[in-house]
């Protein structure tokens, strides 16, 4: 096993202050797009959305797909940066704030004065489904041009967000081609099943050319291959990519890695809370795990037990408790 300060990761991607509220099925209903999904919003529609709440009780916190993977990455040990687009706001300082409290590294972050942070608000359903609306505000105007191989340089891997290609897809082939001219490392988490039907033609391509390590949910896999069986869809994604995990909730994964396929069951969750960043904090544990040296089972088992410590909890943030559990899996 490696030491965890020589695990250097950057992660590249939209940060966002998450708005976290429970809801009834009749609002998700009430409101555009599929539940499930996350759709982007303009800001006026998103002060509409929170207007309709009313006096629903709403928790911010740091978030962001890639975000939360780094963020948890850094809390078990290792050396992380993120790349993202923020304004120099309260809520931009938040964000910085609580990044640097974990040892991150903030001197990548670029800014803008023109809009505010960008804001998602997460329904959370009493089926404990998360649907995402969200304004990218500040994390919009991220340019390609901004990105360059030196934001990379001095880490070992990348880690970036599907949802970045809904930004610009220059901007994500950028990112993809910086951090691999840097000599990293690449991994994807897809994120949802409208990036996958945006990229269409282009995913393959893209995880071809550029991606170590791909995470994709059933839908996302489904919407990849076009076909509802998960072990189809594993063996598709391992014709482009050496690396993927697609993630089948309380059914556990299913890992290919080099040619060698393995399942790894989900840790049993009495008390399912909030699924927000369930998928974000599994890739944390996979790829820490890989990245100290782990068997393709224990990384699987890793980011399992993250998905399950996060679930329990309203949005991506875990207490010291479940940390604590965490900590003891990783201990020699």
């Amino acid at each position: 096993m490696v030491n965890s300060k020589s695990i250097r990761v950057i992660g590249v991607g939209n940060p966002i202050v998450d708005l976290l509220a429970r809801v009834d099925e009749s609002f998700v209903e009430s409101i555009p797009g599929e539940k499930g999904g996350m759709v982007l919003v303009s800001p006026h529609e998103m002060e509409g959305l929170l207007g309709k709440l009313g006096s629903a009780e709403i928790e911010k916190v740091p978030g962001g797909s890639a975000a939360n993977t780094v963020f948890a990455m850094a809390r078990l040990g290792a050396e992380a940066a993120m790349i993202g687009k923020i304004r120099r706001d309260e809520a931009g300082e938040f964000y910085q704030q609580t990044f640097r409290e974990l040892g991150g590294d903030t001197s990548r972050f670029k800014f803008t004065d023109e809009t505010p942070t960008a804001r998602c608000l997460s329904l959370v359903t009493p089926d404990s489904q998360r649907t995402m609306r969200t304004d990218l505000g500040a994390a919009a105007l991220l340019e390609p041009g901004e990105i360059e191989k030196q934001d990379f340089e001095s880490y070992q891997h990348a880690h970036l967000e599907g949802y970045l290609f809904f930004n610009s897809p220059e901007l994500f082939e950028k990112a993809l081609h910086c951090a691999r001219s840097a000599g990293c490392t690449v991994s994807v988490d897809l994120g949802s099943f409208e990036v996958v039907k945006a990229m269409g033609q282009d995913a393959t391509r893209l995880l071809r050319d550029y991606v170590d390590f791909v995470f994709a949910n059933e839908e996302e896999a489904e919407q990849f291959c076009g076909d509802g069986d998960p072990q189809n869809a594993l063996r598709r994604f391992a014709e482009v990519c050496d690396n993927v995990a697609v993630k089948l909730g309380a059914e556990g994964s299913l890992l290919s890695c080099g040619g060698r396929q393995c399942r790894v069951d989900a840790q049993t969750v009495d008390n399912v809370l909030d699924t927000t960043g369930a998928g974000d904090l599994w890739a944390a544990g996979f790829l820490y795990g890989y990245l100290r040296g782990s068997s393709l089972e224990e990384c699987g088992h890793l980011g399992a037990a993250l998905g399950a410590e996060v679930v329990q909890c309203i949005g991506p943030k875990l207490p010291p408790d479940s940390w604590d559990k965490i900590g003891n899996m990783l201990s020699p």
